[in-house]
C-alpha cells in the first residue's frame, strides 16, 4: 500500500500525536508499504526519510513550542500530484487536515481520521477567544470533518460515547490503540537514571511523565503528591516533561517543603523513557483529556504499577485492582492510595506483572498497526 499520512503535529514534537504517528510508520515500513509524512516545517530540524515533506509552518510562541502549518505549498501540491497513494490518514480535523481531505477527493481514495484529542480541553491555547466559543467552534468543527470521511479511528473505547453525543454519526468508528515501539523499549539500564540523579537504590521512586500543562491536570497530581512524600521521607517524585506551567509547580513543590524529594527532568528523549520507567516504583498520572494516553501503555509495558484518575482513555487500559489503581479526583484519595501502594509491595509487584502482560498481548506497535492496516485495506478493497 502506499499510505500519505496528513498531520499537524510531528517530529522533533515529543508528545502523544508524533509517538502514535512514529509507531505505526515504523510498523508500516517493516511490512513492505510505502508511507508518506506531510507534516509542519520545524526550524532547525532535518528529516532523514525522504518521504517526509513539511509545510512552511508559523510558530505562535504561545503556551507551548508548536508550529502551525500553512497549509498551502506550491512545491508539496505538485509533489502529491504524482505521487501514487492509496489511502490517506489524517490526524486532524483543520489546517493539514483540510488539505488531506482535499487530496482524497480529488485522487478518490479513501481518507481516515483518527481522533486524538478531547479539543475542549485544549481551548486555553487560544489566548483571544473565550473558552465557550472556541470549544463550540472546535468540536463543531471536528464532528463535520468526522462525518465527512470514510471512516474514524479513536484510540479508546470511552472516546465514541462522547463524540457521538457531539454529533459524529457514522457508524464507522473503529478503535485501534497506539502501540508501543518495543525496539524502542528493549534493553533498558535500570540503573542509570538513579546513578545520574543520585538516588539511593533504597529510595522508591515515584514517576510521572507528562506536559507541564492545564489540561494534563498536573497541579492537582502534584499537590496529591506532596501528600505523600510528607508521609514517606524515603519516597522520591521525579516529574519529567515540561510546560508553561514549570515555573509554578517548583515553587508549589518549594513551598510545601519538600523540594530535596523531587526532581524535575526537563523533556525526556523518547531513549530516555524506558530508564526512566525502568527505574521506578511506580508511575502516577492524573490527566482528564486523554484519549488514549500513550505513555500509560509504556508504563504498563514495562511492567509498572500505576496510579490513575479514573477518566476518559486511561480508564480504558486500566483495569481497577489488577493492572493499576484507578482513583477519584476527590482531594486525598489519590494520595492515600499510592502511600498504601508504595507499602504493600506484594500488591505493587502483582499490578505491574499483570500490567506487563496486558501490555505486551494487546499495546505493542506491531499488534496495533496490523489492525489499522487490516482497516485501510478493507477500505481500499470497497473503494475499488
Amino acid at each position: 500500500m502506499n499510505i500519505a499520512i496528513f498531520t499537524n503535529n510531528y517530529l522533533p514534537n515529543p508528545y502523544g500525536v508524533t509517538t502514535s504517528i512514529e509507531s505505526f510508520r515504523k510498523e508500516f515500513k517493516k511490512a513492505g508499504h510505502q508511507v508518506y509524512i506531510f507534516a509542519p516545517e520545524y526550524k532547525n530540524y532535518k528529516d532523514i526519510d525522504k518521504n517526509i515533506f513539511r509545510y512552511p509552518s508559523l510558530n505562535i510562541g504561545y503556551k507551548i513550542d508548536f508550529p502551525l502549518p500553512i497549509p498551502y505549498s506550491t512545491k508539496i501540491e505538485k509533489k502529491i500530484e504524482k505521487l501514487k497513494i492509496d489511502i490517506i490518514h489524517s490526524q486532524h480535523p483543520n489546517l493539514l487536515g483540510g488539505v488531506a481531505w482535499r487530496w482524497a477527493k480529488k485522487k478518490k481514495v479513501p481518507i481516515v481520521f483518527t481522533w486524538h484529542t478531547i479539543y475542549d480541553k485544549y481551548t486555553h491555547y487560544a489566548p483571544i477567544l473565550p473558552k465557550s466559543f472556541s470549544a463550540h467552534w472546535i468540536i463543531k468543527n471536528s464532528v463535520n470533518y468526522a462525518n465527512s470521511v470514510n471512516k474514524v479511528i479513536i484510540p479508546t473505547q470511552s472516546v465514541e460515547q462522547i463524540i457521538k453525543k457531539w454529533g459524529v454519526v457514522k457508524s464507522a468508528i473503529e478503535v485501534v490503540a497506539t502501540g508501543v515501539d518495543e525496539e524502542n523499549f528493549a534493553s533498558p539500564e535500570s540503573h542509570k537514571i538513579r546513578k545520574v540523579l543520585g538516588i539511593e537504590k533504597d529510595k522508591k521512586i515515584i514517576l510521572s511523565i507528562s506536559r507541564l500543562t492545564e489540561e494534563k491536570n498536573v497541579f492537582f497530581l502534584v499537590k496529591e503528591v506532596i501528600k505523600t512524600l510528607k508521609k514517606n521521607s524515603e519516597a522520591i517524585f521525579v516529574l519529567g516533561g515540561d510546560g508553561y506551567l514549570r515555573d509554578e509547580l517548583i515553587t508549589l513543590i518549594n513551598q510545601s517543603g519538600v523540594g530535596e524529594q523531587v526532581f524535575f527532568t526537563g523533556l525526556i528523549s523518547r531513549n530516555e523513557i524506558k530508564n526512566y520507567l525502568s527505574s521506578a516504583d511506580v508511575f502516577v498520572y492524573a490527566s482528564q483529556s486523554e484519549t488514549q494516553g500513550t505513555i500509560i501503555t509504556e508504563a504498563m509495558y514495562m511492567g509498572l504499577p500505576i496510579i490513575a484518575i479514573d477518566a476518559l482513555g486511561v480508564g480504558d487500559l486500566i483495569k481497577n485492582n489488577e493492572t493499576g489503581i484507578l482513583v477519584s479526583d476527590k482531594k486525598g484519595d489519590f494520595s492515600n492510595k499510592l502511600n498504601k501502594l508504595l507499602i504493600d509491595n506484594k500488591l505493587a509487584l502483582e499490578l505491574g506483572k499483570n500490567a506487563k502482560k496486558e501490555a505486551r498481548e494487546k499495546y505493542t506497535s506491531k499488534v496495533c498497526a496490523r489492525r489499522l492496516l487490516e482497516i485501510y485495506e478493507e477500505l481500499i478493497t470497497k473503494n475499488l
